[in-house]
């Protein structure tokens, strides 16, 4: 049988605390106050046909099947705009209505294709079933398609629009407003000629649809039918699972016919998403079968030779012979790991588990140290928890928003739906971003205030907006005192009221108006509810931690702290970043955040792993790479991590690969990094495993495997089976007993487990017996720390300075339809939206330079050198440039430097000196990088048995 879609019940209005009681059918039934007539019908078991109807958007009335009688009262109201009254009696089902509804049945029925046995939708139309719900059995007025509608449009690469399937119920305009808040989609035409039509009758494609999925899933016929269901068949089966995309962690159906995926629908009970999706999650899932993917183990003995397959004992046993080797002969220190945030907590811990139990060592770093690891140090030095302080339902009670550093209609596309819906709902906004993002202007959302600030200034426009709170009396005082510490926080006040914090001062330095700071400041301390939302923005600068402790400082002065619809919230860039870091991946922290040098911690590990563990910090990545370089470190596994394109100054990294005797890469694809490794483990996608994710609300969510792994063994099975081959003795028998360990070790996750999480979703750390169910909202009575600590965060310019060698700023991030490196959304269609890496440049910069629009040009930097096309926009303000890094063909992070945060090492990316100039095309490293890359991709043809 096809899996039957989940069933909408009719928008309630809004409901109250207060019940009324009616009666339906001759039934009683109370509701809240508010309820609609068709939702009150659906809490006693009756339902209502409908067509225009679903939970998820705002009632509309429009399909005329609906209909009922109330008594007293005349006509026939739709039951999805008419709420409850006391008293009410109700009926849904008398002739008057049957013949109403076949009437009405009939007229759609009439002016729609009769191709029901071949149509995709068939066992899963709306339509089709509604006809047999009303019971129509003919159709007077025959169908000869009288009122041709337009073409086809097959332009979207994931699904097809039909429009001569279409009934107009609007569902799909509704879903594109009310969801994703996109307003790409309207009615065109009148009477028979209406049509939806994206924007100014456009193609799918060149419109501003953003492919986000929800008007297919809201379209009750074929009219929007994703291509892989037309090309599959319908679903059979379902399984719920977890994105493994952004940090905003989308509960999916894998939908399946056999062990294939049909599709990815957001699932309704999802708690980070509520339903939603984006172009990512719904559609970008192809890549677990791209043909690049290697599912074999491959070795070789040298970088310069073609890669050869292997059988796993083989790989395995170079794995743990080589880690051996180069141990005995360079002692314990020589080897470590790096943690993937693409993977599972679990897999995540028993990477950091091998090499501080079984390479003896804390060398293990992680790509969260890369981005979010200020978030880590500032938050816990100010709250004393290394996690934002909120979850995602909490914007539905903010006041005023603040957006810095981050751009969420690309990096975190379903909150900000979520976001931008809350803003048309009446919520302030003020963005803080070199960049005139999205949010700052788009349909009906519009922000109070924009603060360009010149890149690597984030922490005096934090200061200058708290001497504004501090000097104008919008210190919460009540709070400070209770929950704070007040000493701290008058050595804060006494520091922040000094005239160098002043907008004034500050105005020189950041190029943001004096008075557009008072106005920001005034709005975030007196608008009500304020809650603060940042990303890499924020992190990646050299005072990356002083800005996430200059955001909490803000926060607590103004009492924003401890309840919805406020709070600090750090938007995570990748699925795991949050959990890679609850699991222990940096050199200097057990899981959950415990300092290696804490005797009594380390003793708990110790007695259940039966191992004495080192008590000092291990090396970091760049560490590692300089180590390498200086020929005392030799081998590293890395696990799901690409570095050498997203680490800065590609060049060094390059070097540090290349000097070691034994790099291990574990994952889906040859990645850059792969360029420089020995041996090669093929890894599993979120599709073909079982474990956990931990977003970035803190919320722990089941990853479930829809179907087997096309290599033969998931990611932990990979660590496990090197571990043992080691010596260092593993054994579980699933995922679950890997969480099982980690609740026994972890504070946060003592009260985990995979039978909890299957019990209620999902659950937010931390989850003890004094949160059974979780902690949805941090700090509510007291902060974690105890008192929460105002910090002193005097800016400090960063030492990349610009000059007349290289006169701009380059700042970086990402776009919509791709992901990090790009290595899995660059094996799918979402290729079409964005070919290659552009740079960002104001037209006055351009002018000045000779550069025209589509043009070549040379990025440059004083440790290196790329090229790509330039496109101009006056989204940047003269003196600064952007980029993305998705593509390795521009390998942007060729110009990073190595400055970093001062805290954590975080990479300075979004703070690069360069000179742009004309160009005939790639430079001379990237063809000869090209050419490298491509060599150390062959693999020799594995022999034919001789007959």
């Amino acid at each position: 049988m096809p899996l039957i879609r989940e069933i909408d019940y009719g928008t309630p209005h809004m409901a109250s605390d207060k019940e009324v009681t009616l009666t339906i059918d001759g039934v009683t039934v109370t509701v809240p106050e508010g309820t609609s007539i068709m939702r009150a019908a659906m809490e006693m078991g009756t339902e209502i046909p409908k067509l225009c109807s679903t939970d998820s958007l705002e009632a509309f009335g429009s399909c005329r099947l609906c209909l009922v009688e109330i008594e007293g009262r005349n006509g026939t109201p739709s039951s999805c705009t008419t709420p409850v009254v006391e008293g009410m009696a109700v009926r849904t089902q008398t002739e008057r209505l049957k013949r109403l509804r076949r009437g009405v049945m009939e007229l759609y029925i009439s002016d729609h294709p009769l191709d029901c046995l071949t149509c995709a939708a068939n066992g899963d139309c709306e339509l089709q079933d509604m006809a047999g719900a009303v019971g129509l059995r003919e159709v007077r007025y025959g169908y000869d398609n009288k009122h041709p509608a337009p073409e086809k449009d097959e332009s979207n690469p994931y699904f097809s629009y039909d429009p001569d399937k279409c009934i107009v119920c609007s569902r799909c305009v509704r879903a594109c407003e009310e969801v994703q808040g996109t307003f790409a989609l309207t009615i065109a035409g009148r009477g028979f000629g209406s049509v939806v039509s994206p924007g100014m009758q456009e193609s799918f494609l060149e419109s501003e649809c953003v492919s986000c999925g929800a008007c297919v899933q809201a379209c009750p016929t074929a009219t929007l039918t994703e291509k892989s269901v037309i090309e599959i068949g319908q679903p059979e089966r379902s399984v719920v699972t977890t994105c493994a995309y952004c940090g905003v962690g989308c509960a999916f159906k894998a939908e399946m016919r056999g062990d294939e995926v049909v599709r990815m629908v957001p699932y309704k009970d999802g708690k980070a998403n509520r339903g939603h999706s984006c172009v990512k999650g719904r559609f970008a899932w192809g890549y677990a079968s791209h043909r690049e993917r290697v599912l074999e183990p491959m070795i070789r003995d040298r970088i310069d030779e073609p890669w050869r397959t292997v059988s796993w004992d083989e790989a395995i046993a170079r794995v743990a012979s080589e880690f051996t080797r180069l141990q005995t002969t360079h002692g314990r220190g020589a080897i470590g790991g790096i943690t993937s945030s693409r993977c599972t907590n679990e897999e995540t811990f028993l990477v950091q588990k091998l090499v501080r139990a079984g390479f003896g060592n804390n060398n293990v770093d992680t790509c969260a140290r890369v981005c979010h690891s200020p978030t880590g140090y500032g938050l816990k030095t100010t709250y004393g928890t290394s996690a934002g302080t909120q979850d995602f339902d909490s914007i539905a009670h903010t006041d005023v928003i603040v957006v810095i550093g981050a751009n969420p209609t690309d990096g975190h596309p379903v909150f900000a739906s979520r976001m931008k819906r809350r803003l048309r709902e009446g919520a302030r906004l003020i963005v803080i971003d070199p960049r005139r993002i999205d949010l700052v202007r788009m349909p009906h959302v519009e922000a109070d205030h924009h603060l360009p600030l010149k890149p690597g200034t984030n922490v005096a426009i934090l200061d200058a907006l708290a001497h504004v709170v501090v000097t104008e009396g919008f210190v919460d005082e009540d709070f400070v005192r209770e929950r704070c510490d007040w000493e701290a926080f008058q050595d804060w006040a006494s520091f922040i009221a000094e005239p160098r914090n002043s907008p004034d001062a500050v105005e020189a330095i950041s190029g943001v108006p004096a008075e557009t700071i008072r106005d920001a400041a005034r709005l975030y301390a007196t608008g009500g509810n304020a809650a603060i939302y940042y990303g890499l923005g924020v992190t990646e600068h050299s005072q990356g931690s002083t800005t996430v402790m200059a955001i909490a400082n803000l926060a607590m002065a103004t009492g924003n702290i401890g309840r919805p619809g406020v709070g600090v919230n750090p938007l995570r860039g990748q699925n795991n970043v949050q959990g890679a870091c609850d699991m222990g991946s940096f050199p200097h922290e057990l899981p959950g955040y415990r300092h290696v040098s804490d005797d009594a911690v380390r003793s708990t590990f110790e007695a259940l792993w039966g191992i004495e563990l080192e008590d000092e910090p291990g090396l970091r990545i760049p560490n590692m790479l300089d180590a390498a370089v200086d020929g005392t470190f030799k081998g590293i596994y890395i696990q799901g991590e690409d570095i050498l394109q997203s680490d800065p100054n590609t060049q060094h990294v390059a070097a540090g690969l290349e000097a070691m005797e034994c790099v291990v890469v574990q994952d889906l694809f040859l990645n850059e990094t792969a360029n420089y490794a020995h041996v090669f483990l093929p890894g599993s996608t979120f599709l073909e495993k079982n474990g956990t994710f931990t977003n970035a609300e803190r919320r722990i969510q089941p990853v479930r495997k829809v179907m087997e792994s096309r290599s033969g063994m998931e990611d932990w099975q990979i660590t496990l089976a090197i571990a043992n081959a080691m010596g260092l003795e593993m054994a579980y028998a699933h995922p679950s007993e890997i969480m099982d360990e980690i609740a026994q070790l972890t504070p946060t996750f003592a009260g985990v487990s995979f039978a909890k999480l299957d019990e209620h979703g999902s659950i937010q750390w931390p989850c003890h017996d004094d949160a059974p169910t979780g902690t949805p909202v941090m700090h509510a009575d007291t902060f974690v720390r105890g008192k929460g600590r105002f910090m002193v965060t005097e800016y400090i310019p960063t030492d990349e300075r610009t000059g007349p060698r290289f006169p701009l700023l380059l700042t970086t991030g990402r776009v919509l339809t791709q992901y990090n490196v790009g290595a899995q959304t660059r094996r799918t269609a979402n290729a079409v939206w964005h070919e290659e890496d552009l740079l960002e440049i104001h037209p006055h910069d351009a002018e000045q330079r000779g550069i025209r629009e589509g043009d070549w040009v040379k990025l440059q930097s004083r440790v290196g050198a790329t090229a790509l096309r330039a496109t101009l926009t006056e989204r940047v303000a003269p003196g600064v440039v952007y980029t993305t890094f998705h593509h390795p063909d521009t390998q942007a992070n060729v110009v990073t430097t190595e400055y970093s945060d001062w805290a954590t090492n975080c990479p300075e990316y979004k703070v690069t000196a360069v000179q742009v100039s004309p160009s005939n095309g790639p430079t001379d490293w990237q063809d000869a990088y090209k050419a490298k890359s491509e060599a150390s991709r062959q693999v020799v043809p594995v022999a034919e048995p001789a007959e």
